[in-house]
Protein backbone atom coordinates (compact mmCIF):
# COMPACT_ATOMS: atom_id res chain seq x y z
CA UNK A 1 0.00 0.00 0.00
CA UNK A 2 1.11 3.53 -0.66
CA UNK A 3 1.13 6.52 1.63
CA UNK A 4 -2.03 7.93 0.03
CA UNK A 5 -4.06 4.90 1.11
CA UNK A 6 -3.04 5.35 4.73
CA UNK A 7 -3.81 9.05 4.56
CA UNK A 8 -7.23 8.32 3.06
CA UNK A 9 -8.09 5.89 5.87
CA UNK A 10 -6.84 8.42 8.40
CA UNK A 11 -8.94 11.19 6.84
CA UNK A 12 -12.06 9.01 6.93
CA UNK A 13 -11.46 8.16 10.59
CA UNK A 14 -10.88 11.83 11.40
CA UNK A 15 -14.09 12.93 9.67
CA UNK A 16 -16.10 10.20 11.40
CA UNK A 17 -14.62 11.21 14.75
CA UNK A 18 -15.43 14.87 14.17
CA UNK A 19 -18.98 13.98 13.15
CA UNK A 20 -19.49 11.87 16.25
CA UNK A 21 -18.08 14.54 18.53
CA UNK A 22 -20.11 17.29 16.87
CA UNK A 23 -23.38 15.32 16.91
CA UNK A 24 -23.38 15.33 20.74
CA UNK A 25 -26.07 12.65 21.02
CA UNK A 26 -24.50 11.29 24.21
CA UNK A 27 -21.27 11.71 26.10
CA UNK A 28 -20.23 8.18 25.09
CA UNK A 29 -20.44 9.19 21.40
CA UNK A 30 -18.27 12.23 22.12
CA UNK A 31 -15.64 10.04 23.81
CA UNK A 32 -15.73 7.55 20.93
CA UNK A 33 -15.33 10.41 18.46
CA UNK A 34 -12.26 11.66 20.32
CA UNK A 35 -10.78 8.16 20.25
CA UNK A 36 -11.31 7.97 16.48
CA UNK A 37 -9.55 11.32 16.05
CA UNK A 38 -6.59 10.09 18.10
CA UNK A 39 -6.44 6.86 16.08
CA UNK A 40 -6.39 8.89 12.87
CA UNK A 41 -3.42 10.81 14.24
CA UNK A 42 -1.69 7.53 15.10
CA UNK A 43 -2.13 6.24 11.56
CA UNK A 44 -0.60 9.45 10.22
CA UNK A 45 2.37 9.24 12.59
CA UNK A 46 3.18 5.64 11.72
CA UNK A 47 2.58 6.07 7.97
CA UNK A 48 4.84 9.10 7.70
CA UNK A 49 7.53 7.38 9.76
CA UNK A 50 7.37 4.41 7.39
CA UNK A 51 7.19 6.17 4.02
CA UNK A 52 9.14 9.38 4.74
CA UNK A 53 12.10 8.36 6.92
CA UNK A 54 14.03 11.49 5.90
CA UNK A 55 11.67 13.57 8.03
CA UNK A 56 13.25 11.99 11.10
CA UNK A 57 9.91 11.47 12.86
CA UNK A 58 9.75 8.50 15.18
CA UNK A 59 6.16 7.62 14.44
CA UNK A 60 5.98 4.49 16.55
CA UNK A 61 7.15 6.29 19.68
CA UNK A 62 4.71 9.12 19.03
CA UNK A 63 1.89 6.64 18.47
CA UNK A 64 2.66 4.84 21.74
CA UNK A 65 2.60 8.20 23.54
CA UNK A 66 -0.79 9.02 21.97
CA UNK A 67 -2.14 5.59 22.94
CA UNK A 68 -1.10 6.17 26.55
CA UNK A 69 -2.79 9.58 26.52
CA UNK A 70 -5.91 8.06 24.97
CA UNK A 71 -6.09 5.43 27.72
CA UNK A 72 -5.86 8.11 30.39
CA UNK A 73 -8.45 10.23 28.56
CA UNK A 74 -10.83 7.27 28.33
CA UNK A 75 -10.51 6.47 32.02
CA UNK A 76 -11.08 10.07 33.12
CA UNK A 77 -13.82 10.59 30.54
CA UNK A 78 -15.74 7.50 31.65
CA UNK A 79 -15.43 8.59 35.28
CA UNK A 80 -16.91 11.95 34.32
CA UNK A 81 -19.72 10.24 32.39
CA UNK A 82 -20.58 8.08 35.41
CA UNK A 83 -20.57 11.13 37.68
CA UNK A 84 -22.80 13.09 35.29
CA UNK A 85 -25.21 10.15 35.01
CA UNK A 86 -25.46 9.74 38.78
CA UNK A 87 -26.03 13.47 39.26
CA UNK A 88 -28.38 14.27 36.37
CA UNK A 89 -29.81 10.88 35.35
CA UNK A 90 -28.84 11.32 31.70
CA UNK A 91 -25.74 11.31 29.52
CA UNK A 92 -27.11 13.62 26.83
CA UNK A 93 -25.00 16.80 26.79
CA UNK A 94 -27.98 18.94 25.76
CA UNK A 95 -29.99 17.90 28.84
CA UNK A 96 -27.26 18.89 31.27
CA UNK A 97 -27.81 22.58 31.72
CA UNK A 98 -27.81 23.07 35.49
CA UNK A 99 -25.10 25.09 37.09
CA UNK A 100 -24.17 24.56 40.68
CA UNK A 101 -25.57 27.27 42.93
Amino acid sequence: MELGAYLAVSAVLFVLGMAMAAARRSLIYVLMGLELILNAANINLVAFARFKPEIGLDGQIGAIFVIILAAAEAAIGLAIVLNVYSRFGTIRPDDIDELRQ
